[in-house]
């Protein structure tokens, strides 16, 4: 990882912290996870551009991932 610096309103720092400890995650990851969106994806990944855009709501969705992908077997 590359190290950097930014400046953000008193506000700004506050809501973000708030947020990245709703989530669980440190405020660097939060920033992260924000800026991903908006950078261009990687050619040779083009899939990568939709990981992670939807949540389940289940903890345990990846035990059962065949299952949400191609339906429950009979």
């Amino acid at each position: 990882m590359i190290r950097t610096q930014i400046s953000l309103s008193e506000e700004e720092y506050e809501a973000a912290h708030r947020e990245a400890e709703r989530l669980g995650i440190s405020l660097a990851e939060l920033l992260r996870r924000s800026l991903r969106p908006l950078l261009p994806a990687d050619p040779s990944k083009p899939w990568m551009r939709y990981a992670g855009m939807i949540e389940s709501g289940d903890a345990s969705a990846s035990q059962s991932i065949d299952g949400v992908v191609y339906g429950q077997k009979e």
